[in-house]
């Protein structure tokens, strides 16, 4: 194909999608107690898990070094890529875009860099329509179109019990956290701009969970839609969620993955997570 999609690991696509895609992905890095590993090889979401249960071990996580992307580019040009799009997590979150700038740099022209302003699928739905766009023969300015319209078209949405891990990974502010603390109001979350927003707040988890799937039918217009539903250890909790949405949305529902986060977004959001992600197809 004659572009080449490059990602990170925080894009949690099931593995059989960026095989079947040809998409490569790059791992972040996770710390936990000081021994470092890559998300999706070394480190899975079950052990961040029981890392942040007992609040006892420290968890970090950092970007991949510009070597790595690098290494990838240059692998996909010797064989015989033409270029290479590399769609990443929001700027607002991680170094890890300006990581993979750094590295384009080395191959002008031929190695172009997007922020995707979000990410789990908020980011993998983006980089779907990238590896769509390529294996139908666009060039690079049509491949990055594809993945630009995608990202406009995709709403992320998502729950924490806790706004605690967020506020450690510096990811909101102080004053923020105290809105997810106050009065036991649980929060839920968006994106603006690559940015984490408040975006309701309610009393309980079942109710949280149930404004979810509101706000993602609202989300949606009047749209046919793709929907990702992400969970940290919850499988019952996601089923729930998928099997909720695909009522609320009938035969406008057209694509649907549910997904476990990975130990770097785990790291930050912490137990009893769940998010819904949903892609406008028009």
């Amino acid at each position: 194909m004659p572009v080449a999609v490059v990602t990170d690991s925080t894009a949690y696509l099931p593995d059989q999608v960026t095989r079947a895609h040809a998409v490569t992905v790059v791992p972040l890095a996770v710390v936990i107690n000081g021994e470092e590993g890559q998300e999706g090889i070394d480190v899975s979401p079950s052990n961040i898990a029981k890392a942040l249960a007992g609040r006892r071990m420290v968890v970090t996580t950092s970007r991949p070094a510009p070597t790595a992307f690098a290494a990838a580019y240059r692998a996909l040009l010797d064989e015989g890529a033409d270029a290479v799009l590399s769609v990443h997590l929001s700027r607002e979150l991680s170094g890890t875009f300006d990581a993979a700038t750094l590295a384009a740099a080395e191959f002008p022209s031929r190695v172009v860099t997007l922020d995707s302003r979000g990410t789990a699928m908020g980011l993998g739905f983006p980089v779907l329509a990238a590896a769509k766009a390529a294996a139908s023969g666009q060039d690079l300015a049509g491949v990055r179109d594809a993945a630009v319209t995608a990202i406009d078209r995709t709403t992320t949405l998502f729950y924490v019990d806790t706004l605690e891990f967020l506020r450690r990974g510096g990811r909101i502010g102080a004053t923020s956290a105290l809105v997810g603390t106050a009065l036991s109001v649980k929060p839920i979350l968006s994106f603006v701009d690559g940015a984490i927003i408040l975006r309701d707040k309610v009393r309980t988890a079942s109710r949280a969970l149930a404004r979810l799937v509101d706000i993602a039918v609202e989300s949606a217009e009047e749209s046919d839609v793709d929907i990702a539903v992400h969970h940290l250890g919850s499988p019952g909790r996601a089923a729930t969620l998928a099997e909720a949405l695909a009522g609320r949305f009938g035969p406008r529902l057209r694509d649907q993955y549910v997904c476990e986060i990975g130990a770097a977004v785990a790291a930050h959001v912490g137990p009893g997570f769940a998010g819904v992600v949903i892609h406008r197809r028009a």
